[in-house]
């Protein structure tokens, strides 16, 4: 009984694992999708700043410009690099939105978490370094007059929280 149980689930999850993978692939390769995807790689040349696919200029005729350009590349059947590499032959590889993974371009990617590590290292070391140079303290003596304090405190402190009724 307990077999037929974990048998069930497990084909149920083999089920529900291969849904979500069917659906998260359909449409992946439609035209709308792969245009979608490629104009979010790259960048605006109007100075704005914005993603192509998102520039958002009343009238701007270098988004307008180069969407027809991913048109035509699309139209043309090329792949996305050849697509992309064309774009970065006219305009600069400025206009990638994300620098490549390879040659020079790595540090982009590489540099802000070695930045992080040597931070964090750096701070490590500073909280040990001043931690070693405190002096250590020793437990405090018993000073007659300080020990005659606290237990006045105490006695007018103890039950009432020093206030009178």
């Amino acid at each position: 009984m307990r077999g037929r149980k974990v048998t069930f689930w497990l084909k149920a999850g083999q089920a529900l694992a291969l849904a979500v993978a069917v659906c998260f692939t359909l449409g992946a390769t439609s035209p709308e999708s792969r245009f979608t995807n490629l104009n979010h790689k790259l960048m605006c040349t109007c100075s704005c700043a914005e993603i192509l696919g998102e520039c958002n200029h009343v009238g701007c005729t270098f988004s307008t410009e180069e969407l027809a350009l991913l048109s035509t590349g699309l139209d043309a059947g090329s792949s996305d690099s050849v697509i992309l590499d064309s774009f970065v032959a006219k305009y600069g590889a400025v206009v990638l939105a994300a620098p490549t993974k390879q040659g020079f371009d790595l540090v982009a990617w590489i540099a802000p978490f070695a930045v992080f590590a040597a931070a964090l290292l750096g701070t490590i070391l500073l909280i040990k370094h001043w931690s070693a140079s405190r002096p250590q303290t020793e437990p405090q003596m018993a000073i007659p007059e300080m020990d005659a304090m606290r237990e006045r405190i105490r006695r007018e402190t103890d039950e009432d929280g020093g206030f009178e009724q």
